[in-house]
């Protein structure tokens, strides 16, 4: 019997006692499992990095806890992905069911016969991600939706929510983005998404395909618009719903599997990473992470 430890956030957006207990039961027959909940911001880092004697540590939240827990766990126990989360993008791009009970059914089975998979990570500013990160428009879209704070039942705006932010901060700067950073080695842009997957997020059954080359065993890729104005704002949008359009070098900046990207800002600009805000940052120093975790699948 292998030996695991379920890190569970209790303040994720779908995570019930009830489907805890059906998570549990699910792992059960196949792993001797210890459960620790989280108790505040920081504590699934904690965790992660505590667990000793161990064979795997799955994780049942959303996206801010998977985060949490990929910058406390080592190279060698693999970790498991459990959606608990409104979107939890990470163990969706890793091809995990989303139904938290399947999920638990199917990685419990990747454990006992030894499935896994290896894949890089991002670090900015010593800080990991698994699928995305950026500075400037997207990080200012995290903290608009981070300031409308979580329903009575702990659920997050949705994705409904983050269509109306995104909507109403182009209408706020009548669709015109300048530049305001530099991503050094390739030019002057008005914002930077940086990605470690593609799909780069979604929305819903949408997936958004901002660097469609991006790959979990391979580099960071950059996307960065050198300016936004009205009349460009359809293309850019057909490009990030399709990762192609007729988008020049006049237009963006793309750097595609990079060891190290560093992004400096006019002035102090949002930075987040997997969706959680990190604050405004004058320089973001971007690394890749190669061959760093075993996730199971």
């Amino acid at each position: 019997m292998r030996r695991a430890l379920l890190i569970v956030n209790p303040f994720a957006t779908v995570v019930t006692t009830e489907r805890v207990r059906a998570v549990e039961a699910a792992l059960r027959p196949v792993t001797e499992l210890r459960v620790e909940r989280t108790l505040a911001p920081g504590h699934a880092t904690e965790l992660a990095r505590d667990a000793l004697g161990v064979d795997a540590v799955f994780v049942f939240s959303g996206d801010g806890g998977f985060n949490e827990a990929l910058n406390g766990a080592g190279s060698q126990v693999p970790l498991g992905f459990l959606p608990g989360g409104g979107s939890s993008v990470l163990s969706r791009l890793l091809g995990v069911p989303r139904d938290p009970v399947r999920a638990a059914e199917r990685l419990g089975a990747a454990l006992a016969g030894g499935r896994t998979r290896r894949i890089s990570l991002g670090r900015v500013n010593g800080r990991r991600f698994g699928f995305t990160a950026g500075v400037g428009f997207d990080a200012e879209a995290v903290r608009r939706m981070d300031v409308r704070g979580r329903a009575a039942d702990g659920a997050r705006p949705g994705d409904a929510a983050f269509v109306r932010t995104v909507a109403r901060m182009l209408l706020e700067r009548r669709g015109r983005f300048d530049p305001v950073l530099e991503v050094e080695g390739l030019g002057r842009a008005a914002f930077a998404l940086v990605a470690n997957a593609d799909p780069y997020t979604y929305l819903g059954r949408l997936s958004l395909h901002v660097a469609p080359e991006a790959r979990f065993e391979l580099g960071l890729d950059v996307v960065a618009p050198v300016r936004v104005r009205p009349l460009g704002l359809p293309r850019l949008l057909a490009y990030a719903a399709t990762g192609r359009g007729g988008l020049g070098q006049e237009d963006v900046l793309i750097g595609h599997d990079l060891d190290r990207l560093r992004v400096v800002c006019d002035r102090p600009l949002p930075l987040h990473v997997d969706g959680e805000d990190l604050g405004d940052v004058d320089e973001a120093l971007f690394e890749a992470e190669r061959d760093a975790v075993s996730v199971l699948v």
